[in-house]
């Protein structure tokens, strides 16, 4: 999980409208209903979750090249873009159940390609512990460990501050209720075997300052877990990105979605 602090909300707000005027959606949403954008038909179903202040817009220039022939959904979770918020529990296992309900009651029916970024990186291991049946590949990019803000505070503490201002001075309510539960019941999944899927982690070709130095060395070091928390053999750089590869690299992305879905259909 990556915290920027520049003026980020009304671009991802502008590109969720924008992404929600091209689906032709509805102006109004019913209560409990979230906000998504749906693309193609077909299966399987590639289901997008996105990183901690990210509507589905991030989305956008990934959803656009995938072929026609899978189904891709991105939502805005309670709280961002148009969908309307919530109090109560904001953990990893949490978003994972939300997203599963959602699904099943807007027709989506499994196997799902789970992609997530950062934060929602994180939701979907959640989701593939906790509901292994219903996941056909993964693809993570640039996820949050489950161990990330622990080991920040004791490996990385200067960036610990920046986060910690951050959460004081710039987070939405709903953005603090998830910083604040992104650790609740990760150690009831860890128990818990990971599904035999094809998957891909993808991350940074590039750190950049206040990220380089400590932030960093933490962050390489964690990227080596990824093997032994899910079926995958290393996780890929892909070079020219920084922490949003879905912006900087769409096609590379598309290429790893298209590569563990393909199998499926």
């Amino acid at each position: 999980m990556t915290v920027r602090t520049e003026s980020r909300v009304p671009r991802w707000r502008a590109s969720a409208l924008l992404a929600l005027a091209a689906s032709g959606c509805a102006t109004t949403l019913e209560q409990g209903e979230l906000e998504r954008h749906v693309s193609g038909s077909g299966r399987p179903v590639v289901v997008f979750q996105s990183g901690l202040g990210d509507g589905l817009g991030v989305w956008s220039a990934v959803q656009s090249r995938l072929p026609g022939n899978m189904t891709a959904v991105a939502f805005s979770r309670p709280g961002y873009g148009r969908s309307a918020g919530h109090d109560g529990d904001h953990s990893p296992c949490a978003a994972a159940s939300e997203l599963r309900a959602h699904l099943r009651r807007s027709g989506f029916a499994p196997p799902y390609v789970l992609v997530g970024h950062s934060l929602g990186g994180l939701y979907q291991y959640a989701f593939a512990k906790l509901y292994p049946d219903d996941v056909g590949g993964i693809v993570l990019l640039e996820p949050t460990h489950p161990q990330h803000w622990p080991r920040m505070q004791q490996e990385a503490p200067a960036m610990a501050v920046v986060v910690r201002t951050a959460r004081l001075a710039a987070f939405s309510p709903t953005m603090r209720r998830e910083f604040d539960d992104q650790q609740r019941c990760l150690d009831s999944l860890s128990a818990l075997p990971a599904p035999p899927v094809p998957t891909r982690v993808l991350v940074r070709g590039r750190f950049v300052p206040p990220e380089t130095g400590a932030f960093e060395n933490m962050s390489r070091a964690l990227w080596r877990d990824w093997p032994a928390l899910l079926h995958t053999t290393a996780v890929e750089p892909v070079e020219g990105t920084g922490h949003y590869v879905q912006k900087d690299k769409p096609a590379a992305v598309v290429d790893a979605i298209r590569a563990v879905a393909t199998p499926l259909q």
